[in-house]
């Protein structure tokens, strides 16, 4: 039976994503509302369909393209992606019960909000593909580590410097997209 997350982890969840959007904000230099411009959500594995589930990594992320449409016609130009970050609860309650007491949930959610945040901001500016080739993905994936680690500079502490340690910038299977 797969572990979710519990009404006292969800606030700590959403606090994590709340500090995340400051801090990718700053990294980038972008207002808040044009880092409101970024169409995505973050959904737990209670509210998660079965493809949006992956097993051995920490959050999924899927990509949803929708067209807006007008009555029965859709118009041109009026398509827009949707990313959805989808938490694996099972898989980072575990990996926090098993570091247990060094890694804590606040400080590895807080990684985890930055670094999928980061790959939204990028994926919406085109700066790679979401369906690039695995070669490429690989690459992305060492790029946000090193991007995710220069945005939560100004929050290092004690516990935070745990989990930083524990995702240097060869840590191959932090997350999955497609």
């Amino acid at each position: 039976m797969p572990l979710y997350f519990s009404a006292a982890q969800v606030p700590v969840t959403k606090k994590a994503f709340s500090d995340a959007e400051n801090l990718v904000s700053r990294q980038f230099r972008i207002s808040d509302a044009e880092f409101k411009k970024n169409k995505y959500d973050v959904k737990t594995l209670a509210y998660l369909d079965e493809k949006e589930i992956k097993d051995g990594a920490f959050a999924h992320l899927c990509k949803y393209t929708y067209e807006k449409t007008d009555g029965s016609t859709v118009r041109i130009g009026n398509k827009f992606d949707f990313y959805r970050i989808c938490l694996q609860d099972n898989i980072i309650l575990d990996a926090v019960k098993r570091a247990n007491p060094f890694i804590k949930l606040s400080p590895l959610m807080l990684y985890i909000a930055v670094h999928e945040l980061i790959h939204v901001l990028r994926f919406t500016n085109g700066e790679i593909a979401f369906d690039a080739a695995a070669e490429e993905k690989e690459k992305e994936e060492v790029i946000v580590n090193n991007l995710t680690r220069a945005a939560l500079l100004p929050v290092k502490g004690y516990d935070l410097e745990i989990v930083l340690d524990c995702f240097s910038s060869d840590f191959k299977n932090f997350d999955t997209f497609n």
